[in-house]
């Protein structure tokens, strides 16, 4: 029997996987203190950030899929 990673939990509850294999994660820095910066700028964070494909293959690795 072959022997399986096992699923890294944390990651994948901050991670989600696309349709077409693309993962998302949420932006940084949107806590707190986001009074002083441009609406522009507090309207982007909320979006979801592509992630890098440097990023990825360890990612999914660790996700499992």
């Amino acid at each position: 029997m072959a022997k399986r990673n096992k699923t890294n939990k944390s990651i994948t509850k901050r991670i989600k996987v696309t349709k077409n294999d693309k993962l998302r994660h949420r932006a940084c820095g949107q806590d707190h203190f986001n009074s002083r910066d441009a609406a522009k700028k507090r309207t982007n964070k909320k979006k979801d950030k592509t992630m890098s494909n440097a990023n990825s293959k360890t990612i999914r690795q660790a996700i499992g899929k």
